[in-house]
């Protein structure tokens, strides 16, 4: 097993070129959330919470680094959906409801679009990360040496590209009901009591979609081919929820903002597909 010290030496320059890549964009998703807060017409408590929503994301950047830095594969597919997801919440918050977006917020949305595709180009185009993000994560273990904390191999198949993909969307669809829940509970404040009930239920369901991703994704990465098909009812049960709440208490405005990063929803039955697809194919005839 390699030191810590041999895995310094040996990680490829590809590496730090990616760590640089993936600050930067960190520091450029809060930057462009600064500009589109200033110059933004209305400065209310809805834009507020997706703002904070959209600032967030450069810690998931900053612990997407730890994972290429070790070597994870879950760096891939969680680098993947952080990149299509980050360039969602912040495009939402560029437009205005009315007129054009100021130029300051458009070139930082440019520059953050361009930082994100470079950073998904590296990570699945690199022939160097390529050999580099094969580590697994460590675990508690007991032998006759003792308690070690090391890495192993896990004991069950090692889960496709596919099913990793599809896993980390799917952790997406949480936060995507809660986010525009909170938005919509700035109309209770408004005087908009009739919402009480809707955006209650709302909230409640978004913790219950992150419970029931667990459940599916914990037997998925098991090769349990019945929890493909649960995620895909609590995929489409997910959609059937969220759109019609953003239309009802948000607008077509809230649809687009808040319903549009639900593109996730995409991402985890492609990831689905391309896994059966690629069992198919590993199958002999």
């Amino acid at each position: 097993m390699r030191t810590a010290a041999e895995t310094e030496v040996r990680r490829p320059s590809a590496v730090r070129v990616l760590t640089i890549l993936l600050a930067t964009t960190a520091a450029a998703t809060v930057v462009v959330e600064l500009l589109n807060w200033w110059y933004a017409p209305e400065q209310g408590f809805g834009l507020a919470v997706r703002t904070g929503w959209a600032m967030l994301r450069s810690f998931g950047f900053l612990l997407l680094i730890g994972h290429v830095r070790r070597g994870r594969t879950v760096a891939r597919p969680f680098g993947l959906i952080l990149a299509v997801t980050t360039i969602f919440a912040v495009g939402r918050l560029i437009v205005p409801r009315q007129g054009v977006p100021p130029l300051p917020g458009l070139l930082g949305f440019a520059a953050l679009t361009a930082l994100c595709a470079a950073v998904v180009w590296l990570l699945y185009h690199s022939p160097a990360l390529a050999g580099h993000l094969v580590r697994h994560r460590p675990r508690l273990m007991i032998d006759r040496g003792g308690i070690s904390w090391r890495e192993t191999p896990p004991r069950r198949p090692e889960a496709s590209g596919g099913l990793l993909t599809s896993r980390v969307a799917a952790f997406t669809y949480s936060p995507l009901m809660l986010v525009p829940s909170l938005v919509a509970g700035g109309s209770i404040l408004d005087g908009r009591l009739t919402a009480v009930p809707a955006v209650l239920f709302w909230f409640g369901a978004g913790i219950a979609a992150s419970y029931a991703v667990l459940f599916c994704t914990a037997f998925l990465m098991r090769g349990k081919h019945w929890a493909r098909g649960l995620l895909v009812v609590v995929t489409v049960a997910v959609l059937a929820v969220d759109l019609p709440l953003c239309w009802w208490l948000l607008g077509v405005d809230g649809l687009v903002r808040d319903g549009g990063p639900l593109l996730a929803a995409a991402l985890t039955l492609y990831g689905l597909r391309r896994a059966a697809s690629a069992e198919g194919a590993a199958t002999p005839a």
